[in-house]
């Protein structure tokens, strides 16, 4: 069970330290108002991520995403914006649509101004959740690397965690058959187990690689036919 202060405190401490742009040592007037209080954005994103629909892309796969982050946070460039995009990544999810990543960063887009973010370090937040829809960050893309690496880091799991996510993911499809999950399924790990990398960060690779090709292909071999 998900520990929801816990998560309320994560989320004030990324969202406290992404305003701190907001702040210019040049600016001489004073600030109209102070800024809005962080809870009721926590908790209107923790009520997302406990729908009904739900069943991986749940707290528990955000509160794993944010762990991650955190063993990453040093390669990142701006580690609490990347924090702050894994809370968005997945907020709007319906599993039967293809535009969540879109429809998430929009959501960001209109929720962190509103709550003191400033507008460059929003714009970033949005172009990481957009990316979760390739999870293809470039070279010199350090904060896409992390949240990227870190949503991935589930492919790497011990066997049992990992035999969780498959059968999350395909509770999630329950209303595709059988055959087209397993094809449209099998396609997927195919190109995946095809990338020359599945991580981008030096500890990603280190770490989580051979693992994560051990279990896509084990998965690939249950799904053949």
């Amino acid at each position: 069970m998900a520990d929801l202060d816990a998560l309320r405190t994560r989320f004030a401490q990324a969202l406290t330290a992404a305003r701190s742009a907001a702040a210019s040592p040049a600016t001489t007037e004073p600030a109209a108002q102070p800024a809005p209080d962080p809870t009721p954005y926590a908790d209107s994103l923790l009520t997302r991520w406990q729908e009904p629909q739900r069943h991986y892309h749940t707290l528990t796969h955000l509160t794993a995403v944010l762990d991650r982050v955190d063993e990453l946070a040093g390669h990142a460039d701006d580690p609490d914006v990347v924090r702050l995009a894994a809370w968005f990544h997945d907020a709007v999810y319906l599993p039967d649509r293809s535009e969540n990543e879109e429809r998430s960063a929009r959501l960001a887009e209109r929720a962190l101004p509103e709550a003191g973010v400033p507008a460059e370090r929003t714009a970033e937040v949005a172009r990481l959740v957009r990316l979760t829809t390739t999870h293809a960050p470039a070279p010199d893309d350090r904060n896409g690397q992390v949240l990227c690496d870190a949503d991935l880091a589930i492919l790497a799991a011990p066997p049992s965690a990992y035999a969780a996510y498959t059968a999350a993911v395909r509770e999630e499809y329950h209303f595709v058959p059988n055959d087209a999950f397993r094809e449209g399924r099998a396609a997927i790990l195919r190109q995946l187990l095809a990338l020359p990398s599945l991580f981008s960060t030096p500890h990603g690779k280190q770490k989580w690689e051979a693992t994560a090709r051990y279990n896509l292909a084990g998965e690939l071999e249950m799904l053949s036919p």
